[in-house]
């Protein structure tokens, strides 16, 4: 069991608006660690729809994603993969 965390870019044109702020969510929610995700000095639950769209991510912005608890490498490997592929976005 670990704190891990780790910065990513979003990349996605439109940023982090309500279709991929949800599966970012859903994703974190599939880990039993506790996952927050920071945009500068707003820290935020991952697991929470209403922090992450409080976020205000748009495209270029560097979150950091910090996650604690025994799965919690694996979560961030899922959520560094979501948010590099886009969340499917073109």
């Amino acid at each position: 069991m670990g704190e891990h965390e780790v910065a990513v870019t979003i990349v996605n044109r439109h940023g982090l608006h309500a279709r991929p702020a949800m599966q970012l969510v859903d994703t974190a929610k599939k880990f039993g660690s506790d996952i927050a995700v920071s945009n500068g000095d707003i820290r935020m639950d991952a697991k929470s729809i209403m922090s992450v769209m409080q976020l205000a991510a748009t495209k270029g912005t560097v979150l950091k994603l910090n996650a604690q608890g025994e799965d919690a490498e694996d979560a961030l490997t899922a959520l560094v993969e979501l948010i590099h592929s886009g969340f499917g976005e073109e």
